[in-house]
């Protein structure tokens, strides 16, 4: 559209700032939605690679990945280990000078539990099962024999602890509050002067009232009325008020000064002087930032289809 000049005179592109007016470079093209856009639309046309599937591992020759069986090593002969086994133990044989070495007389083997018959050193005298001698067996003396024990379970019995039997002894009824009084007047008697006291008074967790006291208030005093002043204060003389003719400074009004003259400047006529105006400031423009202009640089609007994402 071209742009009318507003009020102020200038044009809708003078006001933005720009130097000219962005072209339009999406005229005609159909409106496609950033939720359903692909985001590589050659993924989705024509025919794709399709493998092969996966294969499951089997004696079949369909379960590798060659079409025939390799072999690790190629025209190697056939060996059997028995066979070279036997070779070795033959070369093995051919070194020995004479023949196989037997023990003159073969091991002897125990007859029976507890049988020394076989063993190098034969039986220990120490682990003999034969009982050592010993000495005849003498009964002890017999025990002390005391008069035999007294009949009774103890409850109601008189004479049947080994002790003698206590005496019986009578019991107040108040023997403990007589015995606390008799302590009690001894220890009266024991005080000498009155009971000491401390001067410290167990003060509360506050500070008392200062302001409270136990005295009588004195009597309400009666506020004296003041004679007023009918007459207001009037100075003698009076500050002077600063005025256009000086009157309020302490000095003299000062002399008059004759003001050279001036001539005024003569008004331009004629239409090639004109007045200078200087140029206006730097006209601030949208700034785009560094990363809008890396993404513009790799995907723009010619390469967007076939642009790939990079890999990090």
């Amino acid at each position: 559209m071209p742009t009318v000049p507003a009020e102020g005179g200038k044009t809708d592109m003078e006001r933005i700032g720009l130097f000219s007016e962005m072209e339009y470079i999406t005229v005609g093209d159909k409106y496609v939605s950033q939720f359903n856009r692909p985001f590589n639309e050659a993924a989705s046309k024509s025919k794709q690679m399709l493998p092969g599937g996966s294969k499951a591992m089997s004696d079949l020759q369909a379960g590798y990945f060659d079409p025939r069986f390799v072999r690790i090593f190629e025209g190697e002969g056939y060996v059997n280990l028995n066979q070279v086994r036997r070779r070795d133990m033959m070369e093995a044989a051919r070194k020995n000078l004479g023949k196989a070495f037997f023990p003159s007389s073969g091991e002897k083997k125990p007859c029976g539990l507890g049988s020394y018959y076989g063993t190098i050193g034969g039986p220990v005298p120490f682990f003999s099962a034969q009982s050592r001698p010993r000495e005849k067996y003498k009964a002890p003396g017999k025990n002390l024999y005391t008069n035999p024990g007294k009949k009774g379970t103890g409850y109601g019995y008189a004479n049947i602890t080994i002790g003698k039997q206590f005496s019986h002894s009578a019991d107040f009824y108040d023997a403990a509050k007589l015995n606390y009084k008799k302590a009690n007047e001894e220890h009266h008697r024991l005080l000498k002067g009155a009971p000491f006291k401390l001067n410290l008074h167990p003060r509360d967790y506050f500070d008392a009232n200062p302001y409270f006291s136990e005295e009588p208030l004195p009597p309400i005093k009666k506020e004296e009325k003041k004679e007023s002043i009918s007459n207001t204060f009037k100075p003698s003389s009076p500050g002077k008020k600063p005025g256009g003719m000086k009157a309020g400074t302490f000095d003299p009004y000062p002399s008059h000064s004759a003001d050279p003259y001036m001539a005024k400047l003569a008004t331009i006529s004629g239409k090639n002087d004109k007045i200078f105006h200087p140029p206006g400031g730097p006209k601030s423009r949208p700034v785009e930032s560094i990363m809008t202009l890396n993404v513009r640089r790799a995907l723009n609007s010619k390469n967007y289809k076939t642009a790939s994402v990079p890999s990090y």
